[in-house]
């Protein structure tokens, strides 16, 4: 099964993709983290990839959808994967259908997570992440030590410079613009489920799991 879970910036995408994954035992397609990690990996594509980041440049659509076909084509993902936060825009779902129809494979659902504005600034901006080990508390979900350092590696916990409500209103801005019409081409497929990404994370979860029969 191949299921795109899509929401605004804060909706829980990442969060539930992990919980995702571990119960149904296919990969999450996280394309940020697979460039980050190809690129350190330092492989030709890795290396690709660098010569656009590096220079804080977008990374092409094509070279995306190679490193997607790539993570596809292994084992671990031959029943499936759960697309985070990807595909972003139309032409991406295009080219996407494309490949997935190279290799005899479709997208099965689209779980639309919705949120409103004033909870998705709510859970970005009370988000706190430590320097050293990268774990993340949130100021009223996942609160952190009282003394305010990591409970992991006691490391400075900081709110990061996206974090921010000025921030989260120009990225909602965006993906009102650029990454919402995508329900109006899933939704043409009749692919699209809406569910409340508002709750604790294991009533998200059954929300989810209902919506693609599972």
């Amino acid at each position: 099964m191949d299921v795109v879970l899509f929401g605004p910036p804060g909706a829980g995408k990442g969060t539930q993709a992990k919980r995702l994954t571990d119960m149904l035992r296919i990969p999450q397609i996280a394309t940020g983290d697979m460039m980050r990690s190809e690129r350190a990996s330092g492989s030709e594509l890795g290396k690709r990839f660098d010569s656009f980041m590096s220079q804080g440049k977008l990374v092409p659509d094509a070279m995306v959808l190679e490193l997607v076909e790539v993570r596809l084509r292994k084992d671990d993902a031959k029943n499936g994967a759960i697309f985070d936060g990807y595909p972003r825009t139309i032409p991406q779902a295009e080219s996407l259908d494309g490949m997935l129809g190279k290799i005899s494979r479709k997208i099965d659902r689209v779980v639309s997570m919705e949120v409103e504005l004033d909870e998705q600034i709510q859970r970005i901006t009370g988000r706190r992440t430590c320097l050293a080990c990268g774990q993340v508390y949130h100021l009223i979900y996942n609160a952190p030590p009282a003394n305010g350092r990591c409970g992991n590696c006691a490391g400075e916990l900081v709110q990061r410079k996206d974090d921010t409500e000025e921030v989260v209103r120009k990225r909602h801005e965006e993906y009102l613009a650029n990454t919402a019409p995508l329900l109006g081409y899933y939704g043409a497929k009749d692919l699209v489920v809406s569910v409340s990404g508002v709750g604790s994370l294991d009533d998200v979860t059954e929300r989810i799991k209902k919506a693609i029969g599972v």
